[in-house]
């Protein structure tokens, strides 16, 4: 299968995302551009949807997307995708709702290897006590992210 990949300037930074012709498969924060950008109209897509997020249209993403983990963090990240617009959830939530009480760190660990950043909101799984914990791409981009969808799902201009 050829790799697509395409790049957007971000209010948080560089977003690179890849796929293929039917699904994306990668949403990461770059540094800058490392390969050539050869797209497809998934990726444009993907790309549309990320614009609207990021501009509070968005709430919901309809994109295609297909990723590659162990079976308990395909579990994961299908839960994540739970997690609505504007809401958290914590990581023993999320180990409870997939019936594995004394999972919460599996499923840290699992968010920190989700390829898919932004569609699949690990952003949202936070501390039981509500702290902010664990990012991929760094603190602020997570507390920048949960601000944003705060203020657009609740109006609220302040969470942490």
């Amino acid at each position: 299968m050829f790799t697509y990949t395409t790049y957007y300037n971000s209010p948080l930074g560089l977003i690179k995302i890849s796929g293929s012709n039917s699904a994306v498969n990668a949403i990461s924060f770059v540094e800058a551009v490392d390969e050539p950008e050869n797209t497809t109209d998934v990726l444009k897509d993907c790309t549309q949807q990320l614009q609207q997020y990021f501009a509070g249209t968005l709430k919901t993403f309809a994109v295609a997307i297909v990723t590659e983990g162990t079976a308990f963090q395909q579990q994961v990240w299908q839960q994540v995708q739970q997690i609505p617009f504007g809401d958290t959830c914590s990581y023993g939530d999320v180990a409870l709702q997939l019936q594995n009480e004394t999972a919460s760190r599996a499923v840290g660990a699992a968010n920190g290897k989700n390829p898919i950043a932004i569609i699949i909101p690990c952003h949202r799984v936070i501390a039981a006590n509500g702290d902010l914990t664990g990012y991929a791409w760094g603190m602020q981009r997570k507390h920048w992210l949960l601000a944003h969808e705060q203020k657009f799902a609740k109006g609220i201009q302040t969470l942490f």
